[in-house]
């Protein structure tokens, strides 16, 4: 859905949910911005029993000037109303009467969604989505910091701290906003009142610790979502306890913090893993988060994650490859396959010797760009660095541009400079030779390897996935997904 398809609507209210946090606020007050550059009659909404009192929500909406009212008993009838930061028909957003619907939101869909709707479950914040679509209409340029400032803070109150921002759209709406820095630092320093105090502590004195696995688990009251990371945060510091899991249970969520300290244990891939099929999770390796709906729970929220905490724990197997021989009799060999996939020269971006980050789906990847340095676009857009010598050993050029669309397009920072380039728009075509022995065996359970050229990170593989070794290096192992397996090998044929 775009913005502009709206446009055909004169009389629009705009709606978040009942208990507004900074993220439905900021959301909502860009998009009152937007509609009000177009010159439409718009209103900006709230609903339910409570008026905001938060003291950091209250200086958001006095010092960035929110152009939201509180309208619990109104009956008016607009000929559009989107909701926003929540879905139409969900417990948590008092039905308003509308003659069309709309709804924006970054939470897992849980009702049948009209057909102007976006949502966007892997996103970190609804303000990250608004942006994005005022973006596509040209206009982000235009946001004033005051907006940015909203913005950012949506996002940043969204995932605690930054510590859960996880998709590359996020962060291009971080590096892209001109914001209030000292408001940003007033707002979160008012953000703990006496009561989140007690139930702080609170939550931290009653503990559960499973000493097989080094986990905490901790319950707190409903409260502010970034409540959950200063308990989080402050029980990971404690002897012994390398994995913790501070959650709480409302009428309209369960929310939930992740924090890991050890190399065994990604924080986001627990945190999806926690949230998978019943909400969304995600964050970094060290700090995540995410929640779980209640409409889609069919068991007490607490014996379902301390369940799942536990099947976790006990679901890998963990192989550090420097150490590890796998048994190849059981394996069949396979030839790598033609593939046509992009190869970009770096120096034709930025000169040797720069600092660059990429920017991908998978994260960020910071490189020193040296005089062979290339980047390769796999074809589901991931990217890896490779030298010159081992592109050309591997691949030939096709003599045209690489075209192909992803859902996230990878690009190139100048660390220094601040400069972003599109990958895409650099990447030619090239193809592999074939060949490329190896022998590989679908995993019948998960695996977390530490490969030879990074041991401070593992990469997954999930049941049905292969493990693969190359044949000429018996500790080159490696994971390869299940679903992509077959377009990159075919079985070897036995020499004559």
């Amino acid at each position: 859905m775009r913005l502009s398809e709206l446009l055909s609507y004169d009389d629009i209210v705009i709606q978040c949910h009942d208990n507004p946090d900074a993220d439905a606020l900021a959301s909502g007050a860009a998009l009152h911005w937007y509609f009000t550059q177009k010159g439409k009659k718009v209103r900006f909404i709230y609903r339910g029993n409570n008026q905001i009192q938060k003291s950091n929500l209250i200086i958001m909406l006095t010092e960035l000037e929110i152009p939201i009212s509180y309208e619990p008993e109104t009956e008016e009838v607009p000929d559009l109303l989107i909701t926003v930061d929540c879905q139409y028909g969900q417990r948590n957003v008092t039905k308003t009467r509308a003659r069309t619907i709309a709804i924006i939101d970054h939470h897992q869909a849980t009702v049948d969604l009209p057909e102007l709707s976006e949502v966007r479950s892997t996103i970190g914040s609804c303000s990250t989505i608004v942006w994005d679509l005022i973006r596509s209409e040209g206009m982000d340029g235009s946001l004033d910091k005051n907006l940015s400032t909203a913005l950012y803070y949506g996002l940043y109150s969204d995932t605690n701290r930054l510590s859960e921002v996880s998709h590359p759209l996020d962060r291009d709406m971080l590096d892209s906003l001109d914001i209030q820095r000292s408001l940003i630092t007033k707002m979160s320093n008012a953000n703990i009142s006496l009561k989140e105090l007690k139930i702080t502590g609170k939550a931290i004195i009653d503990y559960e610790f499973y000493e097989d696995h080094h986990y905490l688990i901790l319950q707190a009251e409903p409260c502010d979502p970034n409540i959950l990371g200063v308990i989080s945060d402050f029980s990971l510091e404690t002897d012994s306890v390398d994995v913790c899991l501070a959650y709480f249970i409302s009428d309209y969520e369960v929310k939930f913090s992740v924090r890991s300290c050890t190399k065994e244990v990604h924080a986001n891939e627990l945190a999806a893993f926690l949230a998978d099929g019943l909400g969304g999770g995600g964050g970094h390796i060290y700090k995540a988060g995410g929640s779980l709906r209640p409409e889609k729970l069919t068991k007490d929220p607490s014996e379902l994650l301390k369940e799942r905490m536990a099947d976790y724990f006990n679901m890998f197997t963990i192989l550090y490859t420097k150490d590890t021989v796998l048994d190849t009799k059981d394996m069949a060999l396979y030839e790598k396959l033609p593939q046509e996939v992009g190869a970009v020269r770096l120096t034709d971006i930025v000169p040797p010797h720069t600092q660059v980050e990429i920017r991908t789906l998978e994260g960020d990847v910071i490189i020193t760009v040296e005089e062979d340095s290339y980047l390769m676009v796999g074809i589901e857009g991931e990217v890896y660095p490779i030298n010159e010598e081992k592109l050309l050993a591997r691949y030939k050029s096709l003599g045209h541009p690489y075209s192909r669309r992803f859902e996230y397009s990878p690009s190139i920072k100048n660390l220094a400079t601040g400069d972003k380039t599109d990958v895409m728009a650099h990447a030619q075509a090239v193809i592999s030779h074939g060949g490329g022995l190896i022998y590989a065996k679908p995993l019948d359970r998960s695996v977390k390897i530490f490969t030879l050229w990074d041991e401070e990170k593992y990469y997954l593989g999930n049941k049905g996935d292969y493990i693969a070794v190359r044949s000429e290096d018996e500790h080159d192992i490696y994971i390869i997904k299940k679903h992509i397996f077959p377009q990159l090998y075919r079985e070897a044929r036995p020499s004559l």
